[in-house]
């Protein structure tokens, strides 16, 4: 199963993810993230992995909600994770995760246009 998890493959995985610090705070996110469908979340003895198949998103409400927070924003969320693959795309009240750029376009300013 190792060998099989951490071999070298180009094609495109249609996966996004974050690592977030195995604290508290990355705990209850990760629970939170734990529900949502194509979600996986892999705990890990420093650090906590949430990968998503496509698209996904931290509704930034509802980690508070859960948190028992007043509200919880980018700063509170940048403090927890220390890196991501994939497109992150950071709005006011949440962060979406796309796998392939051209989803993540009217966010991006990423132009579709075939060149010619």
């Amino acid at each position: 199963m190792t060998a099989e998890r951490f071999k070298a493959d180009p094609t495109s995985s249609n996966m996004a993810g974050v690592t977030l610090m195995n604290n508290q705070v990355g705990y209850v996110v990760a629970q939170v993230m734990a529900g949502k469908p194509g979600v996986t979340v892999t705990d890990l003895p420093s650090m906590i992995r949430v990968d998503g198949v496509g698209k996904f998103e931290f509704d930034y409400a509802e980690i508070a909600e859960a948190l028992g927070w007043d509200d919880f924003g980018n700063d509170d969320f940048e403090e927890i994770m220390s890196t991501h693959y994939g497109r992150m795309v950071v709005l006011d009240d949440r962060i979406v995760m796309f796998a392939n750029p051209e989803d993540a376009a009217e966010y991006i300013s990423f132009d579709l246009t075939p060149v010619s």
